[in-house]
């Protein structure tokens, strides 16, 4: 099963098509209109014939190549669009002077009338840029003419399907027998299912309970399921049983016809249709106590439950359904309380596991030679039975310390994946997540492993990328992001982290399929790769982060520099160790990256950014968090398309531009723990989608007072209001008001009157 690059390729795919479709952007320039039809025909097309290169990739090199031409076209095309929008805002500002600010619809992110009527069409900037698209639209136009062609040359089939085309990898289905001699470390995971099943107090609205067994591919659900399923006590308990595989496809007919062969094999023909089939199994089922396990569940519908259930209601009180799933969402719809979270095992137990199958034996005693690299071969494996009994079998009759060694220090996703369970077992849940996801997640492959994450951090990261899009404008990115961050832990594929339950953590071979998925587009730099052995960057590359060192300087990150095509800069960090300093030369060649969307200086000691940083057109994610900055420079204000900037802990942080006012697309300005900060500048009250401000610093007579905070009706969360010393008058404050139609509370502080708009704070801090 490869499914490498079809994350980005199908997400993107469908991004750019619903881009293009808006017409009405493109009305006051009817030659641009033709092409941008023109793309979205030729895009539709190749979309259709998308699903079956993807199945022929692995197998043809011709096929693998086109795709990778249509993955850096389709980035093209989206900077192309992202250009034109940018330059449609600076032409529309331009034009419209410091009013345009006012005025509805400015804050939007539809592109507005490109080359619009006015003084700005003939200036050298406007002829230039115009120039420049005129030849970048023709060159899309070549290549698209070239990649139509080459689907007739490959002979690639249009595919319709509801979902995805493509088959995964056949997996033996699952039987309820078991050596119990060879499971490790889940004794009292049995003991705690056992007991659940024998208690006839459960809750059993239809007759029957349904108990979830719930956690991550291969970390033994099944495993613990069949010795459950054989216990004596359990045998004892309920007079009928029946076990099924479920597996991928939920298909009602077979499941059925599966239960009535295990309850009743002699009722079954092949002339039974569905609704035969449950009445038979109905009638077996009457009156009596039942347990039934359905394992590796993976549907959603409710319909589909309900509809195989009906036969259930039947069953004596007390009966009993076992579902294994990665799925929280199947747990929800399959009505299962309780859910047994089942998590990874002890080293020790992994240990265990690993010698069985590899030697045979339960410990070294035997092999003393292999003993150190055995137990660093157990830890490789983060808990994950499966992850084990992989390399255990690769090992089984060898004793060759070196073959050992060979084990240890090769990724398991290089291995092959006939030879390798995890692969297969793991690739399932990425297969089945929706396209927009997929890229979500394969993006994660820049976090290292063990890097635990807030939710917003990588929500932000995600909508800087322009991974989040909904029809449903009305709705914020941010949900979207967090929906999908719950999908994912639902999924098993983000967990939550143990030392902290705000924060989510990968599991070591998640983090792996992250950056299977990802391919060739995203690369995260570990420190082998610093020095003489670092590698020449394709220019094919679009996302990089690396763990930040102390000293960071051209022979770690000078090829990364000569990535034109880059979006992401993101230096990472594992500890909590400060003091890291960047080379001012490598800083000021990042700044010649024209594409990057996301930028991170994050911890670095960066006391000034070069003014250059004003040509990162592109740039949606600026993170100076922890840096020595001390004051922003004024080309930031020219970065129409910043949607966040982190300015966290910045101590010495004294002043923002004089003017933001052009920064009408941000929506988060995190700047706490900026004791420092002398005002907010002038025109902050332009900045209508912020949602998130954590410090206002009331200005004086260059800056914004509290009067700004009328406009800002969409913040949330805590914000601190700080130097009110500089309020002049009461009236200074009152003006906030809009002719009332804002609700305000009053504070008193100093003999002062202070009015603060009520909005979806949580807390408002005044503080002198």
């Amino acid at each position: 099963m490869s499914i490498i690059g079809e994350a980005v390729l199908t997400a993107s795919f469908e991004l750019l098509i619903k881009k293009l479709a808006s017409l009405e952007l493109f009305t006051q320039h009817e030659k641009l209109k033709a092409d941008f039809m023109r793309w979205k025909d030729k895009m539709e097309m190749i979309q259709a014939v998308l699903a079956d290169a993807e199945d022929r990739q692995t197998k043809d090199k011709s096929v693998k190549k086109w795709l990778d031409k249509l993955q850096n076209l389709a980035y093209d095309v989206e900077d192309i669009l992202d250009e034109f929008e940018t330059e449609a805002l600076r032409r529309e500002m331009l034009l419209q002077g410091p009013a345009a600010a006012d005025q509805p619809g400015t804050s939007t992110s539809k592109f507005r009338n490109l080359i619009p009527t006015g003084c700005t069409n003939f200036s050298p900037r406007s002829i230039q840029f115009d120039s420049m698209m005129v030849s970048k639209v023709k060159e899309v136009n070549a290549r698209l003419q070239d990649i139509e062609r080459d689907i007739n040359l490959l002979k690639l089939k249009n595919v319709i399907s509801g979902g995805t085309s493509r088959s995964i990898a056949q997996r033996l289905p699952t039987t309820s027998l078991v050596n119990e001699a060879k499971i490790y470390g889940r004794e009292k995971d049995k003991e705690a299912i056992v007991e659940l099943l024998l208690r006839d107090d459960l809750r059993a609205d239809d007759g029957f309970s349904v108990i979830s067994i719930n956690g991550m591919g291969g970390v033994g659900k099944t495993t613990l399921a069949q010795p459950v399923y054989n216990d004596d006590r359990v045998q004892r308990h309920f007079e009928i049983k029946a076990w099924t595989c479920v597996s991928e496809e939920f298909d009602v007919f077979r499941i059925s016809k599966s239960i009535l062969n295990s309850v009743a094999s002699d009722q079954c023909t092949d002339k039974d249709d569905l609704n035969l089939l449950q009445q038979k199994l109905k009638k077996q089922l009457s009156g009596k106590k039942f347990l039934l396990v359905l394992d590796d569940v993976w549907n959603e519908s409710y319909n589909y439950w309900s509809i195989l259930s009906c036969p259930f209601e039947a069953v004596a009180p007390g009966s009993k359904i076992v579902v294994t799933t990665r799925n929280l969402g199947v747990t929800v719809n399959m009505g299962a309380d309780p859910a047994y979270q089942l998590k990874e095992l002890s080293n020790d137990d992994c240990l265990c596991v690993l010698t069985q199958i590899s030697l045979g034996a339960r410990d070294f005693s035997m092999h003393q030679s292999l003993k150190e690299v055995g137990e660093k071969i157990a830890m490789k494996c983060k808990g994950l039975p499966l992850a084990a009994k992989t390399l255990g079998s690769l090992l089984r009759g060898k004793d060759d310390p070196r073959d050992w060694e060979f084990v240890l220090n090769t990724d398991i996703w290089d291995l092959q994946e006939h030879k390798c369970d995890i692969i297969p077992a793991l690739g399932v849940s990425y297969h089945f997540l929706p396209p927009q996801l997929k890229q979500c997640f394969a993006y994660c492959s820049l976090f290292p492993k063990d890097y635990e994450f807030h939710e917003e951090e990588i929500i932000l990261l995600w909508i800087a990328e322009g991974f989040l899009h909904q029809a449903n404008s009305r709705r914020k990115l941010e949900d979207l992001g967090r929906d999908f961050v719950r999908e994912l832990y639902s999924r098993s594929l983000f967990q939550q982290s143990s030392k902290d339950a705000s924060l989510f953590v990968m599991h070591d071979l998640i983090n792996d399929l992250t950056q299977w998925a990802a391919g060739g587009r995203c690369f995260r730099m570990d420190d082998k790769f610093e020095g003489e052995n670092r590698q020449k960057f394709s220019q094919t590359l679009h996302h990089f982060s690396y763990i930040r060192g102390k000293y960071d300087g051209k022979n770690k990150l000078v090829s990364i520099c000569d990535v034109k095509h880059l979006r992401t800069f993101l230096p990472m960090k594992l500890s909590n160790y400060e003091g890291n300093y960047l080379a001012w030369s490598v800083l000021q060649l990042l700044l010649n990256l024209p594409r990057l969307r996301v930028f991170s200086l994050h911890g670095y000691c960066v006391s000034k950014l070069p003014n250059e940083i004003g040509n990162l057109k592109h740039l949606r994610f600026l993170n100076l968090s922890g840096t020595e900055i001390q004051i922003l420079p004024e080309s930031i204000n020219s970065l129409y398309n910043l949607h966040t900037i982190l300015l966290e802990n910045c101590h010495r942080l004294k002043k923002l531009c004089k003017d933001m006012g052009n920064l009408m697309k941000l929506h988060h300005l995190r700047n706490s723990n900026v004791d420092s900060l002398e005002e907010m500048p002038k025109g902050f009250g332009k900045l209508t989608c912020l949602l998130t401000l954590c410090t206002f610093v009331v200005g004086k007579d260059g800056g914004s007072g509290l009067r700004e905070l009328k406009s800002l009706t969409h913040l949330q969360g805590t914000l601190k209001i700080s130097k009110l010393e500089n309020v002049k008058d009461v009236g200074d404050a009152s003006e906030a008001q809009l002719n009332g139609k804002l609700n305000l509370k009053a504070f008193c502080l100093n003999g002062v009157l202070i009015l603060v708009m009520q909005l979806k704070l949580r807390h408002v801090c005044l503080t002198c």
